[in-house]
């Protein structure tokens, strides 16, 4: 998988690991910070959490224009890690509540925005002229599965961070986390809340150890040390980003040569620049706006991630677990137990004896350190609801290996599917995730009925497992669809257009994110079970037409 690659591969993905880790450090907590320290609705929320991510995706389509045009590749992703920087850090600045704060909030969002649009999509331009030269190309799919996949170990370490920096400074304040008493808090202050609430409301204060009678003097001051516990989160980000500028410019030689736009490739008269034809290009550009129109229903199903399965884990799922689901809720086992699945594959996979000896190593190891760990869990484990975001990262670190397996035996059998064929399963993949929450909702109140209530009590709520499942037929159906379609774009892109494409690629991100926001207006009255059928038919329906314009998308894909 890792053998033949060029270096520069290497140095690329470490950066946008870097990068990455901080983004979903942030993402797994902003929704939480939103209604927690401000009291935005599902609404509201939902609006800004769709504005922000389509803008994120969205900016890389002038971010592609402004590298192939103007500034080049590695200048315009400098740039961004620097804007991104100050977004971060004014982010990460401990604030009010009132007007002046959320107007910061925004400001900061619109920076992370910008710097994410000039620095996303032209790394990922960067990665693919990496290949235009013959001696990588045929590797090109395995070298945007490795980029993926380090994409995924910064994500899955992020849920983590979030939680451990959020709770030492809540703790630090005599607090402990409960995902209840912001909501609780600001029902109070609005005037909204019900006597079976108030009750609920005034039990948790005890057990924080308040000892006083206003309850929202309480509330205001446990909101005030989450929000700040928060906003030191958020600061993990710059941190990242700095490794990542490091690494970026301190290991340059490796991709300087693969720095050109096509204009300046021509100008140099590169044995690998391509001149098309009007024909071709326009049959490249339509293959790509369609494959463009289905990604945006995967993203606007995919990325309910961050906003009503944060809140499906918040408020329908387990608060603690016990027994062996301890076990994927601790990197000290999660850890140690990755390297013993990466041993059991050089095991099978190694062709040399001492590639399997290193292998069963690794396997012995890894799998007595994580039985070692887990044996030493407390009978029980508090879980926060940010926490299920790692997963799907996790997945995407452990079995992208097999995957590039999988589908480099179907190709020595002549059976691999195409890049769009591939998309058009992950599709179908992904509905039947959804499947799984709906029915995992089956008989739950409404998100409406349930602020009524005051919460669900602890045996109400739904086994973690159930999300769990869902993030890892998710992870499959991503796999299936997101690395293949950036090395698609790579793949098909007209050359004087690569930046601009692999733009158009997130900017389709973007739409499904900024529909992200729907489903979350949704969140209220609608029966969970039919809210995630929605998605499921979103999905379905995409995979359906795809796979009706196939054959024109596998003959431009032939043609590249």
């Amino acid at each position: 998988m890792l053998k033949g690659q060029p270096k520069g591969l290497f140095v690329l993905a470490l950066a946008n690991m870097g990068e990455r880790f901080g983004y979903y450090t942030m993402l797994a907590i902003f929704v939480l910070y939103m209604q927690a320290k401000f009291g935005y609705t599902e609404d509201q929320t939902s609006t800004t959490f769709g504005i922000f991510l389509s803008m994120v995706y969205f900016l890389p389509l002038f971010g592609g224009l402004l590298a192939d045009k103007v500034l080049g590749y590695g200048k315009t992703i400098a740039l961004g890690i620097i804007i991104m920087f100050a977004g971060y850090f004014c982010l990460a600045i401990p604030t009010g509540v009132g007007t002046g704060a959320q107007i910061a909030m925004f400001g900061a969002l619109a920076l992370i925005a910008l710097g994410t649009g000039c620095f996303k999509g032209n790394l990922q331009a960067l990665v693919g002229n990496l290949y235009d030269d013959p001696k990588y190309s045929a590797k090109r799919d395995i070298a945007f599965s490795i980029f993926y996949m380090c994409i995924n170990i910064g994500a899955f370490f992020a849920p983590s961070a979030a939680e451990g920096v959020s709770n030492y400074f809540l703790e630090k304040d005599g607090y402990t986390y409960n995902a209840d008493i912001p909501a609780l808090a600001h029902q109070l202050k609005n005037g909204t809340i019900s006597p079976e609430a108030t009750a609920r409301f005034s039990e948790m204060a005890a057990q924080q150890g308040y000892t006083g009678t206003d309850l929202a003097q309480f509330g205001d001051s446990y909101i005030a040390s989450l929000g700040q516990s928060y906003n030191y989160g958020f600061g993990v980000a710059c941190l990242s980003l700095i490794v990542s500028m490091i690494i970026f410019v301190g290991f340059r030689k490796y991709y300087k040569a693969a720095d050109k736009t096509e204009k300046e490739k021509q100008a140099q008269r590169d044995p690998n620049a391509v001149e098309l034809t009007a024909q071709q290009v326009k049959d490249r550009l339509v293959a790509l706006g369609l494959v463009f129109a289905v990604v945006i229903f995967f993203w606007m199903s995919f990325h309910q991630n961050g906003l009503t399965m944060t809140f499906f884990a918040r408020d329908y799922t387990q608060t603690a677990v016990s027994g062996f689901d301890r076990f994927g809720f601790s990197l000290l086992t999660l850890l140690p137990f990755a390297f013993c699945f990466y041993g059991i594959i050089s095991l099978f996979q190694g062709t040399t004896a001492r590639a399997k000896g290193v292998g069963a190593l690794l396997a012995l190891v890894g799998g007595g350190c994580a039985w070692w760990a887990y044996s030493s869990f407390p009978a029980e484990m508090a879980i926060s609801p940010q926490i299920f975001q790692q997963f799907n990262a996790y997945f995407i670190v452990l079995f992208t290996p097999l995957m590039v397996a999988f589908f480099s035996w179907l190709n020595k059998k002549g059976k691999e599917p195409s890049a769009p064929r591939k998309i058009g399963i992950g599709m179908l993949i992904a509905a039947i995730g959804f499947i799984l929450l709906a029915v995992a909702s089956t008989g739950l109140p409404t998100p409406e009925a349930l602020k009524g209530m005051g919460g669900l009590s602890e045996s109400a709520r739904v086994s973690p497992n159930w999300l769990i499942s869902t993030y890892f037929v998710l992870t499959i159906a991503e796999l299936f669809l997101s690395p293949m379609g950036i090395s698609f774009v790579s793949k098909v892109a007209p050359p004087k257009y690569k930046g601009l494409a692999q733009g158009g690629w997130l900017a389709a991100t973007a739409v499904g994110n900024y529909l992200v926001a729907i489903i979350g207006y949704l969140w209220g009255g609608m029966p969970l079970w039919m809210l995630w059928g929605i998605l499921v038919l979103c999905c379905a329906v995409s995979a359906i037409f795809l796979f009706s314009v196939m054959k024109k998308l596998e003959r431009t894909t032939r043609d590249a």
